[in-house]
């Protein structure tokens, strides 16, 4: 679009904020003495860490042409615009086709739902800048292309229809707009003039809108953050801002950059939760709120040439193991550019759905298990992966395969009063306590599933270890 156009809307935008124009729904007022920025919720995270499985969906421009700009791959396909050093104002004519003419919210909202997810982040605005809904101060949005709808005011119609917590991915990072800084190393485009400050004003601007014109949203997820422009003052300011229109609204810590190796007292990142991106850390993130984000195959963005998907028996390994480091997990879906999720995706979502349908116990609501001896096979050369999770009165063990014969479990000391396969039943379970822990002996026969949950219950508090 016309930088005078962006430069008159920022400048509107700073001007309403400036005479501090104020959200249709703010928050109530801090008790006297008490800054706007502390007022926090008694436990906003409450719903978050039970629901342990979201949906991400990497949607935008980059999705039509799927990583292939001028008959080329581009690798990491929502970064093409980057990788394949393309002006912005090339990029900017792929607008000018945007039309995701298959483009189906309450579909996208129904496959998230039968795959077991219990959350959906959408990219509203990714770092090319083009936005998805619409906004009063850009031309850069789906709005201002043949397609002309609002993704995101279709999104939440369909996640309030399907009882759906939804979620906004918002970037910092903007490659488009004339007043974001810094430009791309191998960018020609004039920044003379620019004026962070304004896009500041500008982003300021779009976030009051996702958070005012599409009733609850349950989560903030930013990105971008990590460029010399953006520092930690504004990270607590933006924490505020957001948090006046939507008191409840979970932030991750993508908000912020990174804390400092010589922090001072009393130092606080901003954000609820620490984001660890396409891996699951070895130990968890013990005394953290974190969540995975985790691609299908090997891109965020639709890929053309990635055909590379999980299979859904690797997706549950995934799940069970997030979990059982008390972790959320994200999953990424990239619709292609006509708005349709790729087969792939649908198939491997609509497994670990049903095996959640079976297995969900295991999973919602549930907290991770770190044990201290590994429970393992007596005499056994090959000892079995066995993961986690528990309840209060609730141990669920996840086995990768299913051995027969007795598992030792070291750390629990108490007898169940119950054992069974979950979705199994029929299958025997015997258990004793001996002097080396737990006993559980398991059937030859295993059951008919990809990842087999064994489910104990207790009679009183679970204890592990100790």
């Amino acid at each position: 679009m016309d930088r005078r156009d962006f430069l008159l809307q920022g400048t509107t935008a700073a001007a309403a904020l400036a005479l501090g124009a104020r959200p249709p729904r703010a928050a109530a007022p801090a008790a006297p003495g008490v800054p706007a920025d502390s007022v926090r919720a008694p436990d906003r995270l409450a719903w978050w860490r039970d629901a342990k499985f979201g949906m991400f969906i990497h949607f935008g421009l980059y999705s039509a042409p799927g990583g292939e700009w001028n008959g080329k791959a581009t690798g990491s396909h929502e970064w093409m615009r980057h990788n394949a050093k393309i002006p912005d104002e090339a990029y900017a004519r792929l607008a000018d086709t945007f039309n995701p003419a298959a483009f189906d919210a309450d579909a996208w909202v129904r496959t998230a739902k039968a795959a077991g997810q219990r959350y959906l982040v959408f990219t509203t605005k990714h770092h090319e800048g083009f936005a998805l809904f619409d906004s009063a101060v850009s031309r850069y949005t789906a709005m201002h292309t043949p397609f002309r709808r609002d993704l995101c005011a279709e999104l939440a119609r369909a996640c309030r229809k399907h009882g759906m917590k939804l979620g906004w991915y918002y970037s910092i990072m903007d490659w488009h707009h004339p007043d974001y800084l810094p430009r791309r190393d191998w960018e020609q485009r004039d920044a003379s003039g620019a004026d962070f400050g304004r896009y500041v004003a500008f982003m300021k601007a779009q976030l009051h809108e996702l958070l005012t014109k599409y009733g609850d949203i349950a989560v903030l997820w930013f990105d971008g953050q990590w460029e010399s422009t953006w520092t930690h003052a504004a990270a607590l300011e933006l924490e505020a801002f957001c948090r006046r229109l939507m008191p409840n609204v979970v932030i991750n810590d993508r908000v912020d950059v990174a804390v400092p190796k010589e922090a001072p007292a009393g130092y606080r990142r901003a954000g609820d939760y620490t984001t660890p991106e396409l891996t699951v850390p070895e130990r968890g993130l013990p005394g953290q709120e974190w969540e995975t984000c985790m691609t299908m195959n090997g891109n965020w963005g639709y890929a053309k040439d990635d055909q590379a998907y999980k299979p859904a028996p690797v997706l549950l390994r995934l799940l069970a193991e997030t979990a059982s480091k008390g972790g959320n997990l994200l999953l990424n879906v990239g619709p292609d550019g006509d708005g349709r999720f790729p087969r792939e995706c649908t198939e491997a979502l609509g497994q670990m759905g049903a095996w959640l349908r079976t297995n969900g116990s295991a999973i919602y609501g549930t907290r991770g298990v770190a044990f201290g001896d590994a429970p393992y096979r007596p005499g056994a050369a090959t000892q079995p992966l066995v993961r986690a999770t528990r309840g209060a009165q609730t141990l669920n063990l996840f086995l990768d395969a299913w051995t027969g014969g007795a598992l030792v479990l070291p750390d629990v000391r108490q007898a169940p009063r119950a054992a069974r396969v979950l979705g199994a039943e029929e299958v025997p379970l015997a258990w004793e306590r001996t002097p080396e822990g737990l006993t559980i002996t398991l059937d030859t026969r295993g059951p008919d599933t990809p990842l087999a949950v064994v489910q104990l219950q207790f009679d009183s508090a679970l204890r592990i270890g100790g």
